[in-house]
């Protein structure tokens, strides 16, 4: 079959459909109407919906919370008549749904654009590039006359990113796949994932009494899965150029990013820092733990909000690991906790600070919690957890694994890399006998979650020819 050629052909069509896909501004926002994560995904789902329909894929919508497209598992006799269907299923789970683009792009990031062989957007990596590969691959196949014996199904997620509402309510009405993959992590295939939990740490202030620099407020970072690139706080007091002056020896100490603005009677600090994935944040630098840092120099009168910025830079500052809050782990399988600052919220009452753990596969998230509450205790601040998602693991021997393995090595000629375990969250989390596979290949920059996303046109078309042999591997 020439299916391989089909997706070289299709090359122009695919960044086509990609970038119409990606100029949608598909972040989950509230629901409205019959729309569950707003309107911006709904038109992302809808779009993906109906590029299916008008390619001859059965098409199912389940009730606007996800849905997927159909194709194959038909079964024919010896003379080619139809006789029933395969009802075993490989299932390929994508998403739709971006994080929030944050400031600062070269390019626009919903006007997608080819700079020197690169497509810039957000979701152009996660996950809106991928889902377009294994669409192409999928159509190829399709359009070449594969007859797959198992049926494909490429299931279409709408909240990844946030709670997974969506993918929960699609399989409370949709029998799982009997296994899996997802295009939302990396090559050559990863067979395990560490657990996640998302929490708040937070505390409520007293009121403070004292005359001099207040800080009224701190805001910074848009998602608990990123590293912040941003942070901003807003002080009051009687003279500000013992601020400045320490600010200007801060900057040229550090050199980090880090600038003043008077906002009427107020002194607006902004720390810059680099955006990354809350999985690798050894790959940004964190705005949030930049400001603290310099917040940590001043002499702010409130005593409540002194001991939290204190607790802040002794506790936790620029560490990932969670080693001096208490909760430093590692596997030999997995690697090392890691630990990121997402968001802070502060205000003259409380603080609140959302905080994204991923922990090793032997581990709990109750073990990680046990092991940071003497520090926490001891400072008085609370915990409100809002999420966790469990540790995943499939044997590096197991058929599905060295599957696609086999057809990784082949389309790259790499028999170096090894299957890994990382501490990205996928939807193999959500369905049985599920890994994660690609598309984002060894030693290409990840640029997820950040700004200037962008995927490689040359390395999306070689992940598009790795997903269609992998299809057909899976299902001849």
């Amino acid at each position: 079959m020439d299916y391989l050629k089909r997706l070289d052909d299709s090359k122009d069509e695919l960044i086509r459909r990609l970038s119409e896909l990606a100029a949608i501004r598909s972040v989950v926002e509230a629901s409205e109407g019959d729309m569950p994560f707003g309107r911006g995904v709904q038109e992302a789902f809808e779009y993906f919906l109906k590029l299916g329909a008008e390619e001859g894929f059965e098409v199912c919508n389940i009730d606007n919370y996800g849905g997927h497209l159909d194709f194959g598992g038909w079964i024919y006799d010896e003379e080619g008549n139809l006789t029933g269907r395969n009802e075993e299923t490989l299932g390929i789970l994508v998403h739709l749904d971006v994080v929030p683009e944050g400031d600062g792009w070269t390019y626009p990031p919903y006007e997608p654009c080819v700079v020197d062989g690169k497509l810039y957007g957000r979701g152009m990596e996660d996950d809106k590039g991928p889902a377009m590969a294994v669409f192409f691959a999928l159509k190829a196949l399709k359009d070449a006359g594969f007859r797959p014996k198992k049926k494909i199904r490429l299931i279409l997620g709408l909240d990844e990113e946030v709670d997974w509402v969506g993918m929960k309510h699609y399989l409370s009405k949709v029998k799982a796949p009997d296994f899996s993959f997802t295009p939302d992590a990396d090559f050559p295939v990863i067979h395990g994932e560490k657990g996640i939990m998302v929490f708040e740490l937070a505390r409520k202030f007293g009121a403070g009494r004292e005359k001099g620099l207040v800080l009224r407020s701190i805001s910074g970072g848009t998602a608990p899965n990123s590293v912040a690139d941003r942070a901003k706080a807003l002080l009051n007091g009687p003279d500000y150029d013992d601020v400045k002056a320490k600010l200007a020896a801060f900057r040229e100490r550090t050199g980090y990013t880090v600038s003043c603005k008077g906002r009427g009677k107020s002194l607006e600090i902004t720390a810059e820092g680099a955006a990354a994935h809350g999985a690798t944040p050894w790959e940004g630098l964190n705005a949030i733990s930049v400001l603290m840092a310099f917040l940590g120099e001043l002499n702010i009168v409130n005593e409540d909000v002194r001991d939290f910025i204190r607790f802040y830079n002794d506790k936790i500052g620029f560490e990932l690991d969670g080693a001096s809050i208490g909760c430093k782990a590692e596997d030999e399988c997995s690697g090392g906790l890691v630990f990121n600052v997402g968001m802070i919220q502060m205000d003259e009452e409380a603080v609140r600070v959302t905080v994204n753990i991923r922990y090793p596969i032997s581990l709990t998230c109750e073990d990680v919690y046990e092991a940071m509450m003497p520090e926490l205790n001891r400072s008085d601040i609370g915990v409100v957890k809002q999420g966790q998602k469990d540790p995943i693991f499939t044997p590096e021997d197991s058929p599905l694994v060295q599957t696609l393995l086999r057809v990784y090595r082949k389309h790259t000629g790499d028999e170096e890399s090894r299957p890994q375990v990382i501490g990205g969250g996928t939807y193999a989390r959500a369905v049985p006998n599920a890994v994660a596979f690609g598309a984002l290949f060894p030693g290409t920059k990840e640029t997820m979650h950040q700004r200037d996303e962008h995927v490689e046109i040359d390395k999306l078309m070689a992940a598009a020819k790795i997903y269609a042999e992998a299809i057909y591997e899976l299902t001849k």
